[in-house]
């Protein structure tokens, strides 16, 4: 947290040659007491603007602030709560970390983070390269709001091979130039995995010698607890700090953490056009972070209990959980080499269509009936209904976002209850 006066102490990372976890550092990273009265706990900022102590701080802040300065318009000190605070450069701090990045930012909301990123790298007449499927918002900015603007697009499914992968951005060099490979994985909401590391690979084939469009990939169904994308080879990973970073389903925030050459150029952007994080937001999520091991821990353990239960039901077609892939396969390999945990959303796949979905959700009685996931509490919705109402229907049948779909996000509740819970209301259906 930057200071006027003086540096603030900094939090050790290492005991000897001993490594401290991203569970402890949660607990007080990035904050000194001592320049907050002592306050264990860091306080909530609420103010419009800083201080300074000399008009010649106003001036070098606001050099970092405008880019006359290198940094990617990063300001020395506190200036204005458009472009920094103290509670989101803390909560900034921390979740650097979890990924062992160079850099994050906060933004109001996921989807915030990600529009302010496409605006910082895509021009008109760029091409962005996508898997699919993506979250409805996601792909309704790239494939919608963006070629309004003359941008366009391509996308690959998301359990492309890397020979799928080559063609499609030899497709995409065709069309313009490449700005941005965005990814999702798991997919919203089928849970398909993407190949990071062969798309990596493939970038550097296509683009050897020239200038390498960035990878970005959402990471919020697994991050940061069980897929550490950046050590796969993507540039930034995205969150819905909403989700499992929040988990108590009070809050909407989004976030970028990743490498600092990309970082800066959407910091600019965003000390522009404002969309960070508020100070209570930020302060609400330093204190979910602190539990964030736990929570997730929890709920991924009673995530396998359940799904252990749903995949043998007679009324269930299949379990779309990251613990189930099929030995041998394509998604089984990826997991293998990309993620340290099955997570806790996954696709339920009734046998019938809308009817029956719609029949189970209605007769759950613990978990919620609502969209969102990551939360101390269960949800469950119907994606092909809800979320991804605005997918055309070709699109949803290419990506099987069907009718007969639930998603679902385990809580941390008991797993004997929740399993009670599913039985009553599958024999609804």
């Amino acid at each position: 947290m930057p200071s006027t006066k003086r540096p603030p102490k900094q939090t050790p990372t290492t005991i000897g040659n001993h490594k401290l976890k991203p569970a402890t550092l949660m607990m007080g990273y990035g904050f000194d007491p001592s320049l907050s009265e002592g306050s264990l706990k860091a306080p909530i900022f609420l103010t419009s603007t800083f201080v300074f102590e000399k008009a010649a701080d106003g001036k070098r802040f606001f050099e970092g602030i405008t880019g006359k300065r290198p940094g990617g318009g990063t300001a020395e000190g506190l200036v204005y709560s458009r472009f920094n605070g103290p509670n989101q450069e803390i909560l900034e701090d921390r979740l650097q970390i979890w990924e062992d990045a160079e850099a994050a930012l906060t933004f109001s909301s996921g989807m915030t983070a990600i529009s302010t990123l496409l605006l910082a790298v895509v021009r008109p007449g760029d091409v962005v390269v996508h898997s699919g499927p993506l979250y409805a918002a996601t792909e309704s900015i790239i494939d919608k709001i963006l070629p309004q603007f003359g941008v366009k697009w391509i996308d690959f499914p998301s359990g492309a091979t890397r020979e799928e992968i080559d063609e499609v951005l030899a497709k995409a060099k065709a069309m313009g130039r490449v700005s941005l490979v965005y990814l999702e994985s798991p997919a919203n909401p089928t849970n398909a995995l993407v190949d990071v590391e062969a798309v990596h690979a493939a970038r550097a084939a296509a683009f050897a010698g020239e200038e390498l469009p960035p990878i970005a990939i959402d990471n919020t169904f697994l991050g940061p607890l069980w897929a550490k994308p950046l050590a796969q080879g993507a540039d930034v990973s995205v969150y819905s700090l909403t989700k499992y970073a929040g988990g108590h389903s009070d809050l909407v925030a989004g976030a970028l953490v990743g490498s600092r050459a990309v970082i800066d150029k959407v910091r600019f952007m965003r000390n522009t056009m404002g969309g960070i994080c508020d100070p209570n937001t930020a302060w609400m999520l330093l204190r979910s972070l602190e539990t964030l091991e736990l929570r997730m821990s929890r709920a991924g353990e009673n995530a396998e209990r359940v799904c252990e239960f749903l995949r043998d039901h007679p009324k269930v077609e299949k379990v779309g959980y990251l613990g189930f892939l099929e030995e041998g396969s394509r998604q089984a390999d990826i997991y293998k080499r990309h993620c340290t945990g099955a997570g806790s959303t996954f696709s339920l796949y009734l046998k019938g269509g809308e009817k029956e979905a719609f029949a189970f959700l209605d007769n759950l009685s613990i978990a919620h009936l609502a969209v969102s996931l990551g939360g101390t509490e269960t949800l469950a919705s119907a994606p092909a209904a809800m979320t991804h109402l605005s997918v055309p229907d070709e699109r949803k049948k290419q990506l099987e976002i069907t009718d007969n779909l639930v998603r679902i996000s385990i809580g941390v509740e008991d797993p004997d209850d929740l399993i009670a819970d599913f039985e009553n209301a599958l024999r609804a259906v």
